[in-house]
C-alpha cells in the first residue's frame, strides 16, 4: 500500500469518528467529557464483561499498596458520572473509551486494545422498557446511516446498510436456527437482514443456555420485557460483505435498577459483589436510571472503509503469523 493510500485511510477514519460521535450527540442529547483510562481495583466500578476477562493490574504506590486496573469498558463509572453532573432526564455522557483486554483473541475482529465509544443517558422509570430501548436503538442506526452516508459522499464507498433495521428477540433466534451455534445464528440472521439488533442477551434460552454471557451488574438481561421475552439489552450487528460475517458494532442495554440488580446478582451466584463500593450505591439508590452501551470505532471505521482486518484501522500487537499472512494478502496493517 502507498503511502498516499495509507493518508487517506488515516483521513476516512478521522472523518468517521468526528461524523458518527457528533450525529450521535445530537441524537441522543450527549455531552462529550473526558473518561479515566484507569481506576481503583477492588470497588466493582470496572467492567467484569463476560465475568472472566482479566483486567490489566498493577500496584499503585500512592494507593498503599492497592492496584489500580486498566479499565474493560465504563459501563459503571458513566452511572456514577452522571450522577456526579447532575444531569437531567434524558441528558448524557459520550466518552471516547480506551482500554486493554489481554484475554482477547486475535482474530480480524478482535485486538487486546479496544477502543469504543462509550455513552450513557439519564432516564426516567418509565423509559425502562422494550420500546423505550427500540427507539434509542434506531437512534442510533441511524446515526450510523448518516456516517455511511457522508463516507459514500466523501470517498465513494458503497452504501450497504438497509433502511430499516430489523430487531428479534434471541430466543425467537432460537427457534428460526434451532440447529446452529450462537454465533452461527448470528451470521444467519444478519446476512437475511442486513442489519439486526437481537433482544435479550444473558438469560438463560428454552434450551437452557444464555445466546452469550453479561455480567449481573450493568445489563439488565433478566426483565421480562413487553413482548413476555426476558431482557432489555441487546446487541447491534451488521453483515460484513468484506468478512462474509455478521460484525457486532455495539452491546448496550438498558441498565439495573435495584431489583434487577438483586434479582441477578442471585442468578449468577454472585451476592457477594453487594458491599462493592459501586454496587452498595446500587442497592441504595444512589445512582440514577439509565441506558447505555459501547459503540466499537475501529469495527465501525473497518465496515464503512471495507476493510478485511481491524488492524487497517487501529494500531496494535498482532502476532508474526498474523502479520505474515497480511502481508501476503496484500493488507496493511497499522
Amino acid at each position: 500500500m502507498s503511502k498516499q493510500e495509507i493518508l487517506q485511510t488515516e483521513e476516512a477514519i478521522a472523518l468517521v469518528k468526528k461524523t458518527f460521535s457528533q450525529n450521535l450527540c445530537n441524537a441522543l442529547n450527549l455531552y462529550p467529557i473526558s473518561s479515566p483510562m484507569i481506576v481503583n481495583e477492588g470497588t466493582g466500578i470496572n467492567d467484569d464483561l463476560n465475568g472472566i476477562e482479566r483486567p490489566v493490574s498493577f500496584p499503585v504506590k500512592f494507593l498503599n499498596n492497592n492496584h489500580g486496573v486498566v479499565v474493560h469498558s465504563l459501563a459503571k463509572w458513566k452511572r456514577i458520572r452522571l450522577k456526579e453532573l447532575e444531569l437531567e432526564v434524558h441528558e448524557g455522557i459520550l466518552t471516547d473509551m480506551r482500554a486493554l483486554r489481554p484475554d482477547e483473541d486475535s482474530s480480524p475482529i478482535h485486538s487486546i486494545y479496544v477502543d469504543q465509544w462509550d455513552w450513557e443517558l439519564k432516564i426516567d422509570k418509565v423509559d425502562r422498557s422494550l420500546s423505550y430501548l427500540k427507539k434509542i436503538v434506531r437512534l442510533i442506526y441511524q446515526s450510523l446511516l448518516n456516517t455511511e452516508e457522508e463516507v459514500h459522499l466523501q470517498y465513494g464507498y458503497e452504501r450497504v446498510l438497509p433502511k430499516k433495521l430489523s430487531f428479534i428477540h434471541s430466543e425467537q433466534l432460537l427457534q428460526l436456527y434451532p440447529t446452529l451455534t450462537p454465533k452461527d445464528r448470528e451470521h444467519a440472521i444478519a446476512k437475511e437482514y442486513g442489519a439486526v439488533f437481537i433482544i435479550g442477551v444473558g438469560y438463560k434460552l428454552s434450551n437452557g443456555e444464555s445466546h452469550d454471557s453479561r455480567s449481573s451488574d450493568y445489563d439488565d438481561w433478566s426483565t421480562i420485557s413487553e413482548d413476555k421475552y426476558h431482557g432489555l439489552n441487546g446487541d447491534l450487528l451488521v453483515w460484513d460483505e468484506e468478512l462474509s460475517r455478521s460484525l457486532e458494532l455495539s452491546s448496550m442495554g438498558v441498565r439495573v435498577d435495584k431489583d434487577a440488580l438483586e434479582h441477578q446478582l442471585a442468578l449468577t451466584g454472585s451476592q457477594d459483589k453487594s458491599k462493592l463500593y459501586y454496587h452498595n450505591l446500587l442497592l441504595t439508590d444512589q445512582l440514577p436510571l439509565s441506558i447505555g452501551g459501547g459503540l466499537g470505532q475501529s469495527r465501525i471505521c473497518m465496515f464503512l472503509l471495507k476493510k478485511k482486518h481491524i488492524g487497517e484501522v487501529q494500531a496494535s500487537i498482532w502476532p508474526d503469523q498474523v502479520r505474515e499472512d497480511a502481508i501476503k494478502q496484500g493488507i496493511n496493517l497499522l
